[in-house]
């Protein structure tokens, strides 16, 4: 059995790992919120960040701008090239010169390589609390238990100080390097200083009125301003007006994305009144998923009026017809909206569906054609696998279902399930093929990730 003393040292390295933790952002999708994935909003970021990224010297094939489902106005990056903006911060940003702003703030923290050095941080935090505590456990050992303890305390604070100073001067380093990125690709930085004053307000309203950052991961939003306004004052874009269009798609975006996640902040937001397209696309979806199909319809054909043939348009009439139970009737707007995105995965993989969803035997090998270029181009698509699974399961080919239940599993972080499905296939496809190596691939990763979650339920 272990001693008091050696129990009480653990408990105290315990609450200094879990208090430095609290201070990072989680990173693991499949630990967090949910990814939310849609064309049209993938397709802006993409085009904001593309300058930023050239800016940035970094590969545009590399770095991803990703939406998560979390309401806390946040973004951060990961080990990866990924940038992590939540869904709370794009519905509370004004304008896209906002998000421009936070985007290149995070691909200062890429660039810089944070996500990697956070560890060094981390390292000389604890060797502090690691150096106070055997001096505090010769003290108790010494008989001096107030001034052992006093010391251990001590460490944990001053580890915890050293690892905040270390964070806030990332943060301070990342907003430099956003400011110089948007001044290389000519963009202005007004949209930075009014993100960080609405940040200023939300600091008010939870009354944290710090007169210094020294108990915090980033530095005060005053002292953010003060520093970036010298900088974004004098550069040539300060008053370069944003192009009309990009604002126009990140409005759209934003109300599509109000009336996915708060249906009823999307009618209140966006009243019958107003007959803008933010405001349609905000209703459709509130209406949509509120199980009013009539009216979601109504709102898709208002906006169908202001543009026929735009394909993001047409997706969510083709949508709103297949999960209202009409997959017949949204097969031709889907595969117009697949053709005119360019054969989007994500559109396609919903044109997919609804031709299985017609019950009709001569719709298989089409959706079977149009699953299997979806997944090839973007292979991180569960439900396109899933649609894909039914279709060999209907030939009577096992194996290459339970292969499609791999590779689905795979994504959503059941590596029990996948092991499973990959076992099976492995069973039934010929040695040595690429779907055999790709089932045994989803196998290896598998049991590499089962080996990790044993190790940890053991530690615990």
């Amino acid at each position: 059995m272990s001693s008091p003393l050696s129990r009480f040292v653990r408990m105290l390295m315990l609450a200094l790992v879990l208090g430095l933790a609290s201070a990072r952002p989680a990173v693991a999708a499949d630990e967090g919120p949910s990814i939310l994935r849609d064309t049209e909003t993938e397709a802006l970021f993409a085009d904001i960040a593309k300058p930023l990224v050239e800016a940035a010297n970094l590969d545009n094939k590399s770095v991803k701008v990703v939406l998560l489902n979390d309401d806390e106005i946040n973004a951060f990056v990961a080990g990866s090239q990924n940038v992590y903006v939540n869904s709370g911060l794009l519905t509370r940003a004004d304008n896209v010169n906002q998000l421009q702003f936070v985007i290149a703030h995070e691909l200062g923290h890429v660039a810089g390589g944070h996500a990697i050095r956070m560890g060094e941080g981390m390292k000389e935090a604890t060797g502090i609390t690691l150096a106070t505590m055997v001096l505090g456990a010769i003290a108790i050992a010494a008989g001096a238990g107030d001034a052992g303890l006093g010391l251990m305390m001590m460490g944990q604070r001053a580890a915890m100080g050293q690892f905040l100073a270390f964070t806030r001067a990332q943060e301070t380093s990342a907003d430099l390097a956003g400011a110089s990125y948007l001044h290389k690709a000519g963009i202005s930085g007004k949209g930075g200083l009014d993100f960080f004053k609405k940040l200023q307000n939300q600091e008010y309203r939870l009354a944290i009125y710090a007169t210094d950052s020294y108990d915090r991961t980033h530095p005060l939003s005053s002292e953010r301003i003060s520093i970036l306004t010298n900088l974004f004052e004098k550069d040539p874009a300060w008053n370069k007006p944003t192009d009309p269009a990009l604002e126009a798609r990140f409005q759209r975006v934003k109300a599509k994305l109000v009336g996915f996640i708060n249906p009823k902040q999307a009618i209140s937001k966006y009243p019958e009144t107003d007959q803008t397209v933010p405001a349609h696309y905000a209703r459709a979806y509130a209406y949509h998923l509120g199980a009013y199909p009539d009216k979601a319809l109504a709102e898709a054909d208002s906006l169908l009026k202001t543009n026929p043939h735009d394909p993001y348009f047409l997706e969510l009439k083709g949508q709103i017809l297949l999960e209202s139970g009409q997959p017949a009737e949204a097969i031709a707007p889907l595969r117009e909206a697949t053709e005119k995105s360019g054969r989007a995965p994500l559109i396609a993989s919903m044109l997919g569906h609804a031709l299985i969803s017609t019950e009709n035997q001569k719709n298989m090998e089409e959706a079977k054609g149009i699953l299997k270029t979806a997944v090839a181009v973007d292979n991180e698509n569960p439900f396109a696998w899933y649609q894909l699974g039914i279709i060999y399961d209907s030939e009577g080919d096992t194996p290459r279902a339970a292969l499609a239940t791999a590779e689905r599993n795979n994504l959503e972080g059941n590596p029990k399930l996948a092991l499973a499905s990959a076992e099976m296939a492995m069973r039934g496809i010929p040695a040595g093929t690429p779907d055999y190596l790709r089932a045994q691939d989803i196998a290896m990763v598998s049991k590499i990730e089962l080996k990790k979650d044993k190790k940890g339920r053991d530690r615990e």
